[in-house]
């Protein structure tokens, strides 16, 4: 018995050495401390939750290949990287999503580069849905296909270049962003 016990105490021991920790929780909602995309598992960066007069609208959480707290290098970095939402408000109707997108890339860009994207941006628009309360949104960027959108697992279109995963990084983390708590949150490393 006391052999058993040692064994039993040993085992514990290594269970629980080591980097790993437990999920994250923000708002109620777990996040998975890693996420796998193209081959690769990203890193949770930050997380934080997007209100807005007082209501929660969503948590936010950025996973990258190479965590931090530097805006400017995450939005250049070239590898995997996604932005996800999960909702918390019990329903925000698409015409506002596609505002806040349009509101968010006119902020953080130039006339110029707002031209580059705008015809990618109206087609990531146009596959957005209402969202409700618990919906699960995730922007993933590979180098190799651009910027997928799925919403509840469900592959809804891609968005080519990572000139446009950038612009759309810059709407949380940019130097205009739409929450500055959430964008706090999500550079928290």
């Amino acid at each position: 018995m006391k052999i058993l016990l040692h064994a039993l105490f040993c085992l514990s021991l290594l269970s629980t050495a080591g980097p790993a920790r437990a999920d994250t929780e923000v708002a109620g909602i777990k996040l998975a401390d890693h996420y796998q995309l193209g081959g690769e598992s990203l890193t949770l960066n930050g997380a934080g939750v997007r209100s807005k007069f007082f209501f929660k609208i969503y948590v936010g959480a950025l996973y990258t290949g190479k965590p931090g707290s530097d805006a400017a290098a995450l939005i250049a970095a070239t590898g995997p990287e996604s932005m996800q939402m999960i909702m918390l408000y019990k329903e925000v109707e698409a015409k506002k999503i596609t505002h806040g997108w349009r509101e968010g890339f006119r902020a953080n860009t130039s006339d110029m580069e707002f031209s580059q994207l705008e015809q990618r941006l109206q087609q990531f628009n146009d596959l957005f849905p209402d969202l409700h309360a618990g919906d699960r949104v995730h922007m993933d960027y590979t180098p190799d296909s651009g910027t997928t959108l799925r919403i509840n697992g469900k592959e809804l279109g891609t968005i080519a270049g990572r000139d446009f995963f950038s612009a759309l990084l810059k709407v949380w983390i940019g130097d205009h962003p739409a929450d500055d708590n959430l964008r706090d949150g999500l550079l928290h490393h």
